[in-house]
């Protein structure tokens, strides 16, 4: 730690009232000792990782931090603040602020040191020296640990792996028996995983905290911190003797599986730093009643459902949208080799024998008819791949199998992509409903593989067959008929609904469900012609916002810093390529002037290409699927005009915007007013 901070990386009187300007003055002294190279590009890169989760932790603590290429060595930066900045912490402001910059490649052992500053925060006797010391290079001293701050009396842990002892548990709470464990004579165990997206500071504050919660309630805790700096695996054995399990992650849990079978805990990292005994409690709670979870590898933050705290509405987008993140490769890939298969062959193909019983290697047409029919089987698999993976995202695995089989019963009874939705929310219902059964220890290990499923996709099956399906297929039906009577000035309109929906939140949930929406009208053999025209205008508003955001980069450069017109030059690929996530910079740098442009122009090009009639058999491809297209000269009218529109709106409204004082209105180079430091693109690092 000794050459991470230093007395001119203190700043103990910090002025800054926002988190922007506290990062960049903390910022601006590592550039002064030449631990950072680029200050716009560091700033960009603490911004985007502020966006995937704010670094505020109860106590007054702010911790900013990513790992950067515009970083030369570990490098960290402590401020302190007498009015308290604001990082997004439940309880209020921040006063202790540190900014911890890794470089894209920092090694192990730097990783590992700045872990165990993350540590040291979840000590009350190190956060009060800080708050109380008197010069800079005492604070940088205290930071490095080389003047000790009282530390609370605690039992030994052994070193780097986060266990807790047995006897330091039943110390720390004499005459625990651990009753409630169901074996006399010890304390109840909890085996804990903790990740966070950068895995510097959350990773190890979270496990910190559990284990000091463990400790006051005569717990055994023993946490795998998952950072960084690699881990090292929880013995077998010490997950088997387990009576239960909390994962505290935002990102996924590797080798999830290993606790399959446990009463478990699934949340965010925070809720493990805020209420760790809330966490413990839970488990044991779940523990007394004998629910048990099935773990799954790989399990992303967006097919959780969430920490406990969280409202049905964000957990039911939560779970929509792991249904229609794993659909999408199905829609992306059958709807390009149908498209191709037309393209190639006609749109007669689709009446061509199976090429099982005709195929001649040197006809083009046998070609077209095997993309055709493959494009078919990979389409066929929509509704199942949606409905299992939204009973995956509320009840994990075990949800897989009575999903699928409700998803191909929708199919079966022609209840369609409504189908689809209900079986997967019915299947994940009926699994957590089981789960919540208490169960003998001795059945326990049946559960997940054998009586799960039988129980739930016999229950799911008899509800889509005998009393929900035929009301879901009528409304299905109907939505159909609708959209085939779609012309005129309605058609317009619906064009106008796409494309906002398209441009509100750049590949967010509301941009997946208009998306969603038009691939599932195309996901049949012979898709009508309303169906493609909205799939045309879905794509064509797609394209829009990261198309504009390039040309308005291109036309008025002086408007965006140095990190902007760098996305800008990557933001025409992914434009064409119909990834409107392109423009995600441009918008979480300024979303009250990108967001409103992109959505007006997004409107304006989804109106023009209903009322031009242009059409789509494949459900993506940008630019390079314009053959496929139906009036693909108009159609490129339609996507220019939409694009001219929001660059025109971008740059009036940028244009208005008044310099910050004390700043001039342009950063260096000629960009932005550089206290508003723009996230970078997805290629900034800072995972």
């Amino acid at each position: 730690m000794s050459d991470m901070i230093t007395a001119d990386l203190v700043d103990l009187d910090l002025s800054a009232d926002t988190k922007q300007a506290a990062t960049r003055a903390l910022a601006e002294r590592m550039v002064a000792l030449g631990r950072v190279t680029d200050l716009e590009g560091f700033l960009a890169d603490v911004a985007a990782r502020e966006a995937q989760m704010p670094t505020g932790l109860d106590g007054g603590i702010g911790i900013p931090h990513c790992r950067s290429e515009h970083v030369t060595e570990p490098t960290l930066a402590f401020g302190r603040s007498t009015a308290g900045v604001d990082f997004g912490a439940a309880d209020g402001p921040a006063d202790l602020i540190f900014l911890i910059a890794a470089p894209a490649g920092a090694d192990d052992a730097h990783l590992t040191i700045l872990s165990s500053l993350a540590r040291q925060l979840m000590n009350a006797g190190f956060t009060a020296a800080l708050r109380s010391v008197g010069d800079a290079a005492a604070a940088a001293a205290l930071i490095r640990g080389e003047e000790p701050a009282p530390a609370e009396d605690a039992p030994e842990e052994t070193e780097g792996t986060g266990v807790v002892s047995a006897a330091a548990s039943a110390e720390a709470a004499p005459g625990s028996t651990g009753a409630d464990s169901g074996r006399p004579g010890r304390p109840f165990r909890i085996v804990a995983v903790t990740s966070c997206p950068t895995g510097i500071a959350h990773t190890y504050m979270a496990a910190e905290s559990l284990e000091n919660a463990g400790r006051e309630e005569g717990v055994e805790v023993v946490v795998e911190t998952q950072g960084s700096a690699g881990f090292t695996r929880l013995d077998p054995a010490v997950i088997a003797a387990a009576d239960g399990v909390i994962l505290a992650h935002d990102v996924a849990v590797r080798e999830k599986d290993r606790f399959a079978g446990k009463p478990t805990v699934d949340t965010g990292v925070k809720a493990a730093i805020n209420r760790p005994g809330e966490l413990i409690g839970e488990v044991r709670a779940k523990a007394a009643r004998g629910e048990v979870t099935s773990a799954s590898p790989g399990a992303t933050p967006v097919e959780r459902g969430g920490e406990s705290g969280e409202g049905y509405g964000t957990k039911l987008r939560k779970w929509l949208m792991s249904g229609v993140s794993y659909m999408v490769p199905f829609v992306a890939a059958g709807g390009l080799l149908i498209a191709l298969g037309f393209a190639i062959g006609g749109y007669e193909i689709n009446k061509a024998p199976s090429v099982m019983d005709h195929f001649v290697w040197t006809q083009a047409d046998s070609w077209a008819a095997l993309l055709f029919q493959i494009g078919g089987v990979a389409f066929a698999f929509l509704v199942p791949v949606l409905a299992g993976y939204i009973a995956y995202g509320m009840a994990d695995r075990p949800g897989l199998v009575p999903g699928f089989v409700g998803g191909s019963i929708a199919l079966t009874i022609n209840a369609g992509f409504l189908g689809g939705l209900a079986a997967g929310l019915i299947s994940g219902a009926v699994v957590l409903a089981i789960q919540r059964v208490p169960i003998p220890k001795a059945l326990r290990g049946i559960m997940p593989v054998v009586v799960i499923p039988l129980v739930s996709a016999a229950v799911v099956g008899f509800l889509m067959f005998v009393v929900i399906g035929k009301p879901i297929a009528s409304a299905q039906s109907a939505m159909t008929d609708w959209l085939n009577g779609l012309s005129g000035a309605n058609a317009v309109l619906l064009g106008a609904l796409l494309g906002l929906m398209m441009c509100f939140d750049l590949g967010g949930p509301v941009n997946k469900v208009a998306y969603t929406f038009a691939t599932a009208g195309i996901a049949v053999a012979s898709p009508s012609d309303s169906a493609m025209k909205i799939m045309a205008a879905v794509m064509a508003a797609g394209m829009v916002p990261p198309l504009a955001m390039a040309l308005a980069t291109t036309v008025r450069g002086r408007l965006f810093n140095a990190a902007e017109r760098e996305n800008g030059k990557a933001a025409w690929v992914l434009g064409a390529s119909f990834i409107s996530e392109g423009a995600i910079p441009f918008a979480a740098a300024d979303p009250l002037r990108v967001i409103p442009s992109s959505m007006v122009g997004g409107a304006v090009t989804g109106a023009l290409s209903m009322a031009f009639g242009a059409t789509l058999r494949a459900p993506h491809g940008g630019i390079f699927v314009v053959p496929l297209i139906g009036n693909p000269l108009l159609y490129l009218v339609a996507v220019a005009a939409g694009v001219c529109v929001t660059t025109a709106l971008v740059i009036v409204l940028k244009g208005l915007r008044k310099p910050v004082p004390g700043t001039s209105a342009q950063g260096p180079g000629g960009g932005a007013d550089p206290s508003s430091p723009t996230p970078g693109a997805k290629q900034a690092v800072a995972a």
